[in-house]
């Protein structure tokens, strides 16, 4: 019997997660445009409407799209109430609003975030910011195939209109400037084990923004270096970190391993870890 390719393989995979996310991005800037009701979690962390509603989206469109075989979906509002399906190396992690906190305080940095993992390592990824920059989304696609793409979304909060896949630019890392380090971190979320890690690097500038924007400005060679030594999830990196390895670099712990998803079912927390806009890591010395 010939085994079917990897999902990551399939022809139309990615633009199947674009087109997903660019719906959930639709329900998100309906909630947007309204007056906003937070509630918060067990873990005091912030949740929306918004947060709800495009989960929902993306849970039940993967399922009409991927249905041979079924594959697991581990999303973030659903896992905070318990619902955790039966997986092993192969699932989707899905974070329907990252950046919960730029969405309330309506900076437009937060992201759609959809990644598929085969073999505990991310092999396609869609991160989609339908708010940011300006009136058009910004989408970010990686595949199996060693490619990462970005596109705008044209009338995100209405048609969400996907440009053909030959129309999408592709990007790639940049080589390190000899003036110093472009440092991308968090903006809500920025610790102070964060701050010393990023005092002993080569840091001419850093940039503080939300979400897993982070992630795409490396891919794209806007940035050098990410540190994140502060608690995330792996549906917060999962997506970011298939862009970033497709665009040429890497996302790995505090020993130089990469970041590895869904080894431990029902405990999703990631390592402290750094990004680089590089293939690999520095010598482990210079990251601790």
């Amino acid at each position: 019997m010939v085994r079917p390719p990897p999902f990551s393989q399939h022809p139309g995979t990615g633009t199947v997660l674009a087109i997903i996310a660019a719906s959930a991005g639709r329900a998100i800037l309906d909630v947007y445009a309204r007056v906003l009701q937070v509630d918060y979690k067990d873990d005091r962390s912030p949740v929306t409407e918004a947060d709800r509603l495009a989960e929902a989206i993306i849970i039940e469109q993967l399922a009409q799209r991927f249905t041979f075989p079924t594959v697991p979906v581990v999303a973030e509002e659903a896992v905070s109430a318990g619902a955790i399906p039966a997986h092993e190396g192969l699932l989707f992690l899905v974070d329907p609003l990252d950046g919960t906190s730029e969405f309330i305080a309506r900076r437009g940095e937060f992201t759609v975030n959809i990644a598929l993992v085969e073999d505990h390592r991310p092999v396609a990824g869609v991160v989609y910011a339908p708010a940011f920059p300006g009136n058009e989304g910004w989408m970010f696609f990686a595949d199996d195939n060693g490619s990462a793409f970005e596109t705008n979304i044209v009338d995100p909060a209405g048609r969400a209109i996907l440009p053909p896949r030959d129309q999408w630019t592709r990007i790639g890392v940049r080589k390190p400037p000899l003036g110093g380090l472009t440092a991308v971190a968090s903006r809500s979320h920025l610790s102070h084990e964060t701050e010393q890690y990023l005092e002993r690097l080569n840091v001419g500038e850093c940039t503080n923004i939300g979400s897993s924007l982070k992630f795409c400005l490396l891919a794209r060679g806007d940035a050098d270096v990410y540190p994140r030594l502060s608690p995330t999830m792996e549906w917060d990196t999962a997506a970011g970190d298939a862009v970033l390895r497709a665009a040429g670099g890497c996302v790995v712990d505090l020993d130089g391993n990469p970041l590895r998803y869904g080894a431990a079912p029902g405990e999703y927390t990631n390592p402290s870890f750094v990004a680089w806009g590089r293939a690999n890591p520095p010598r482990k010395s210079s990251m601790n």
